[in-house]
């Protein structure tokens, strides 16, 4: 490690114990007080220490928050995988856990499909951003100002024919996300590839992940995975809940598991209500093949 980044990091512990003066940094680490002033200056720069009124420095609000979010990253993956790996032991196909962080969603949890043919994610791998179900969902609960600019300046790759055009057509699904609770992305990112999701929300009713089914169109129909949408918002919800600690759900989801209008996307071939058709297990797939 650098010497100056080795002092940098030294001063984060030395204002742990309480506010210090330039001459109490620069005393404690051994140094200069004009080193120590051009380190405290390119903290204070990332907001990772503040100058108080009487000229002593504290630990800053942008520490605080990058240790609340890596912490509530971290036990959402937790609280979160038990419940990924029971809904992939009901359904067999691949199970994401997904956040966004510094404008990107990453998955951050993945429980493999059993089928032999495999999904090309990896764990901390970005997503795509304008058509990926868990996108949706953690891009929906923005603000509506910060959803709006990012999808302005977002580049809108023609995965497929029917990846997301543009910002319009984006902020519109978006809106419809927000609305219905839950987001697909149906052949968007690949021809073959489906997905269906659900919001993980925190006690204060925000969205602080998203979990998704995917599979392939050669193990299931993208009508047969949209019948997993109720058990895949029951694994959000149970989520939710153990996440939050017991608080109840956000009254503006929609209380329908099933599409409100009969589709799953823009664009999507009508499908039955979820409720309306019972999971399509491993099982049942395979008795229909052999009769």
């Amino acid at each position: 490690m650098s010497q100056t980044v080795d002092r940098a990091l030294s001063i984060l512990p030395l204002l742990a114990e309480g506010p210090a003066n330039l001459e109490q940094v620069a005393s404690r680490l051994g140094v200069h007080k004009s080193t120590a002033l051009r380190l405290l200056r390119t903290l204070h720069e990332h907001g990772m220490v503040y100058r108080q009124r009487d000229q002593r420095y504290r630990l800053g609000a942008r520490l605080f928050a990058l240790a609340q979010e890596a912490v509530e990253n971290l036990d959402v993956r937790e609280i979160a995988h038990p419940h990924l790996v029971a809904l992939n032991e009901r359904c067999g196909h691949t199970v994401h856990l997904a956040v966004y962080e510094e404008n990107e969603v990453l998955y951050i949890d993945k429980v493999e499909s059993r089928y032999p043919v495999r999904m090309y994610s990896r764990i901390g791998k970005p997503v795509a951003i304008t058509v990926a179900a868990v996108a949706k969902l953690l891009l929906a609960d923005l603000p509506e100002p910060e959803r709006r600019a990012l999808a302005e300046r977002l580049p809108y790759p023609a995965y497929t024919a029917r990846s997301t055009p543009n910002a319009t057509a984006f902020l519109k699904e978006l809106e419809t996300v927000r609305e219905q609770g839950w987001a697909t992305d149906l052949g968007g990112h690949e021809e073959s590839i489906n997905c269906v999701g659900a919001p993980i929300r925190g006690a204060d009713g925000r969205v602080v992940a998203a979990c998704s089914v995917s599979a392939p169109n050669v193990v299931v129909t993208a009508d047969e995975l949209l019948t997993l949408l109720p058990a895949v918002r029951r694994t959000a919800e149970d989520i939710s809940r153990e996440y939050s600690g017991g608080a109840p759900a956000r009254p503006s989801v929609g209380p329908s598991d099933g599409p409100s209008d009969g589709r799953g996307t823009a664009g999507a071939p009508p499908v039955v209500t979820p409720e309306a058709t019972p999971p399509v297990t491993p099982e049942k797939r395979a008795e229909d093949s052999s009769s």
